[in-house]
């Protein structure tokens, strides 16, 4: 079971949500369907076998995070961070660089795509641009070497401003686009 990948997400959106809404000592509820739980853990585990690898893995970053607490209906899971958990993530996140640069950028009314594209080319000269045709979303962007994430952004145009959804290589995959 390869719990780093899991641990690096939980913090990647933790973080993400600090930089958007800022720093609360509260409890943050993640949800995440079965199949990307089994891409994280490198596993593929029915329900109630990764109900007990989830309650595994809590004890493994408990150090960090605190108790994480598990729940699950059907195959979507709720991974529940305690406040010290939050606060650790805050304590030890990375408060500048792309992603706050990028989410400072598309927060602003107007912003254009050449505006979140400089962003990106201002961290990387390795920068995946791709227009979709599929109806989903506008554009796929994401650094090709996977510096300084490797995250896939899912950029949508919406009138006079940009919305974005960001997933993992593998999540991305499985949808199929």
């Amino acid at each position: 079971m390869n719990i780093q990948n899991l641990e690096r997400n939980i913090v990647d959106l933790i973080e993400e949500e600090q930089i958007k809404l800022g720093y609360l000592s509260e409890t943050v509820r993640l949800y995440y369907p079965l199949d990307s739980l089994n891409r994280f853990l490198q596993q593929e585990y029915d329900t109630a076998q990764m109900q007990d690898a989830l309650k595994e893995f809590s004890g493994h970053v408990q150090e960090r995070l605190g108790e994480i607490q598990v729940s699950h209906k059907g195959s979507r899971f709720c991974l529940a961070v305690p406040p010290e958990g939050v606060a650790y993530i805050y304590k030890h996140s990375r408060k500048d660089g792309f992603l706050t640069d990028f989410i400072r950028t598309i927060e602003k009314h107007g912003c254009t795509l050449e505006d979140l594209l400089q962003q990106f080319r201002k961290y990387s000269s390795h920068v995946h641009v791709e227009k979709a045709d599929h109806g989903e979303f506008d554009y796929l962007v994401y650094f090709e070497d996977g510096v300084p994430d490797n995250f896939r952004y899912c950029i949508t145009a919406e009138g006079c401003h940009m919305t974005y959804h960001r997933y993992t290589p593998e999540d991305y995959e499985a949808f199929g686009l």
